[in-house]
């Protein structure tokens, strides 16, 4: 056999870099403290319905079937999609004028755009094409790449491009530049939330967010979002990967400056290298006690540092179909969005809040009870750092009232309260204590300016030697596509480090993965 690896993590990324590795020949084994592998893309199920547990919305698919083109698999086998069309549905309030549905077809969302504002159609499109060449660098200059060295950033060519980004710029201002009415700007701009920045303060280069959903779609799986993760996991044990589930890691062990194995339930496993997937806060507190391994990232410095944003959800089993609503991703905004925001990033309790709702039953029949729907109900809040007040059942019950009642104003929802047969619910201890997300942040570390590209954590370890990083705090960031790029780049580190190639890591088993590598999408 070849070398070992353990990769400590069975999250998306733990996953991708499991398959990836094991592809190039290595032995590769995988250390999950939960009963079940994804990590945040975890399945619940009660009494008959099933929910994903964080991510929903598939954005860019190519990235998820090039995990399986990689092996020579066909993705259809394992993660059959369709894509939606419309993608989801906007509510800003009860009155059928206060409802907008967004379409990826662009001359439906001309049409859509053209009733708000002709003003704001042309700016739209100026909008579209100005993200879009700085997507192009981005992608070609900065999320596919690791910055393993200060001089991989600090150079003329890499500054130059990265001066094309245009990064101090609110993701608000950006959008402002282009669009006036108030609307359309919180349509576009709130989708920050998806990696846990406020638009009012993330950089402007993440409303390339809202334009990936417009030129490429929005693509659902059959089954949920759970099903990626359990087809990861079936590949790599076809491929001969070992899965170690209910398995904490207590230790990476690192001793004269290499990683060389770990320490699970006491027990020490050697191995080659270390593939750290928990996220990289938690693992350089908790996981790396080899001071000089820490480098920089001491416990003051992991506390001191900018975090993403958390979530509340409810997963509600309902006794009937929500037929009147037309799509599975909705969302409810509030009066003021920028308060909203606002309360959410400064640490206030929300009296207001904007939300999330995704009825995954209503195109997968069998993740719901025959004649009945489950609701997902997301609302951003504050991570447990920044919040000034407790998760204790009061505050569940004011965010559950505030929601439910916020729900009877949307049509097609009705009296909701009165249909629920099922109910739980996730909060920000919940990330913490299940998935180790440091101080509760669903997205990790946040990515403002300071804590991305070659300030971010990196894949592999400054000041240890066969020890590498992935997923959502490493770069290149959050987001089920991006963690599946940080798993490439983490590969082929590792590979770069242990065979001076990168090949073995992109070579897939047929020529499509090589194609949408190439575009990056």
């Amino acid at each position: 056999m070849g070398k070992k690896v353990i990769v400590v993590g069975a999250g998306v990324a733990g996953l991708a870099s499991a398959i990836r590795l094991q592809h190039a020949g290595y032995e590769v084994e995988i250390y999950e403290k939960e009963s079940m592998v994804g990590g945040k893309m975890h399945q619940i199920e009660q009494d008959g319905f099933k929910f994903d547990l964080g991510p929903t919305i598939v954005m860019m698919p190519e990235l998820y079937r090039e995990v399986f083109e990689l092996a020579g698999r066909n993705p259809d086998d394992y993660i059959p999609m369709e894509r939606l069309d419309p993608m989801y549905s906007v509510f800003f309030g009860s009155r059928e004028e206060d409802h907008y549905e967004i379409r990826s077809d662009l001359v439906e969302l001309m049409k859509t755009l053209e009733e708000i504002s002709e003003e704001d159609a042309q700016g739209f499109l100026n909008y579209l094409g100005e993200i879009y060449e700085r997507f192009t660098v981005a992608k070609k200059h900065f999320i596919q790449r690791p910055f393993r060295n200060p001089s991989d950033f600090y150079n003329p060519s890499t500054l130059r491009q990265a001066l094309k980004l245009k990064t101090f710029d609110s993701a608000d201002r950006f959008i402002s530049k282009h669009l006036k009415d108030e609307r359309l700007k919180q349509m576009i701009s709130f989708q920050t939330l998806y990696i846990g920045v406020s638009p009012y303060n993330g950089p402007s280069l993440y409303t390339m967010i809202p334009m990936i959903e417009f030129l490429y779609g929005v693509w659902f799986i059959k089954g949920g979002m759970y099903t990626m993760a359990s087809a990861m996991e079936r590949l790599f044990r076809e491929l001969g990967g070992k899965v170690r589930l209910n398995a904490p890691v207590d230790e990476i062990l690192i001793e004269d400056g290499k990683a060389r194995g770990v320490r699970a339930r006491g027990d020490r496993v050697e191995s080659d290298f270390v593939v750290c997937n928990a996220d990289f806060p938690y693992a350089m507190k908790n996981l790396v006690n080899d001071r000089k391994a820490k480098g920089k990232y001491t416990d003051q410095k992991i506390d001191s540092m900018k975090y993403s944003c958390s979530c509340f959800l409810l997963y509600l089993g309902m006794d009937k179909k929500f037929e009147e609503v037309p799509n599975v991703h909705n969302f409810v905004f509030s009066g003021d969005l920028e308060v909203n925001l606002n309360d959410i990033f400064t640490g206030n309790r929300m009296d207001d809040p904007s939300f999330y709702v995704y009825i995954g039953s209503k195109l997968d029949p069998s993740l719901a009870p025959e004649g009945k729907d489950g609701l997902y109900i997301l609302v951003p809040v504050s991570e447990l750092s920044t919040s000034k007040y407790e998760w204790d059942e009061e505050t569940i019950r004011h965010y559950r009232t505030l929601i439910l009642d916020a729900l009877k104003k949307v049509p097609g929802f009705g009296n909701v309260e009165n249909h629920i047969v099922s109910e739980s619910f996730m909060t920000p201890p919940d990330f913490e204590s299940r998935f180790n997300a440091y101080n509760g942040a669903c997205f990790g570390l946040r990515p403002n300016l300071a804590q991305s590209n070659h300030l971010r954590p990196q894949s592999k370890a400054k000041n240890c030697e066969n020890l590498y990083f992935t997923g959502s705090s490493t770069h290149p960031g959050a987001g089920v596509p991006i963690v599946l790029l940080s798993a490439k780049i983490a590969v082929e580190e590792l590979l770069l480090d242990d065979r001076g190639t990168v090949t073995a890591a992109c070579k897939p088993g047929n020529q499509t993965a090589a194609a949408a590598d190439a575009t990056g999408t």
